[in-house]
């Protein structure tokens, strides 16, 4: 995994497995926002697969797609409730990082 620290709140990474998610809890993540549509490429991990593990691991996931064709309101209106109802620090990943950084920045501004 990559992850870039874009705050000490929220980080970012390119998708991820469900053989990452031991090393995402023992980096001190407490949450995770998928921001990768399922089905968007083949081989993608669902990410059902992902929550499952990482419910067993204590750790809050949550699903808010973003799609090739960039953030939308209901992907804003999901990504402020996460930020707003999980604990941090936060994992946000898709296929490379971006949407999860461009998401973040977004609904960032918007809280304020």
């Amino acid at each position: 995994m990559d992850i870039r620290r874009i705050d000490d709140e929220y980080s970012v990474t390119g998708q991820i497995s469900v053989a990452d998610l031991d090393e995402v809890k023992a980096l001190g993540f407490k949450s995770i926002v998928c921001h990768r549509p399922d089905g968007e490429e083949e081989g993608q991990p669902l990410f059902a697969d992902i929550a499952e593990r990482a419910e067993q691991l204590g750790l809050t996931i949550v699903h808010v797609p973003v799609g090739r064709y960039g953030v939308d309101a209901d992907a804003v209106t999901g990504m402020v409730d996460a930020l707003d109802e999980l604990q941090r620090p936060m994992l946000g990943y898709c296929r490379s990082g971006a949407r999860s950084t461009a998401i973040y920045e977004k609904t960032h501004h918007l809280r304020g």
